[in-house]
């Protein structure tokens, strides 16, 4: 399975899904910390890939994603954004919407 493969069922297999930095534990950037806390609050079970663990995905999620920076968040198989977006997101209480939705799924 090639790395892009390897993505691809990543996102499909998880409904919501969040590539970072480090982990919800110990995220190792700002902006994946301030990610992870908005899905914690909107009560959100997710699955999280630790990009610095993982450098083939680090260098090739951007291409297959479109979107440069991380943390990068999917849900359903569709990227959400990142750290701004996520946040902006989270303060209209779209976020918990969206998060809402999934888990009813």
């Amino acid at each position: 399975m090639s790395i892009e493969e390897k993505i691809k069922e990543q996102i499909k297999n998880n409904s919501i899904l969040l590539y970072m930095k480090g982990s919800p534990y110990e995220p190792k950037c700002g902006f994946s910390a301030k990610t992870v806390q908005a899905l914690i609050d909107c009560g959100a079970e997710f699955s999280y890939v630790d990009i610095l663990d993982n450098q083939e995905i680090r260098q090739t999620l951007p291409n297959i994603s479109d979107w440069p920076t991380f943390p990068q968040l999917f849900v359903s198989g569709e990227l959400i954004g990142g750290c701004d977006i996520i946040t902006e997101m989270h303060e209209a209480g779209e976020l918990q919407t969206i998060i809402e939705e999934v888990s009813s799924e």
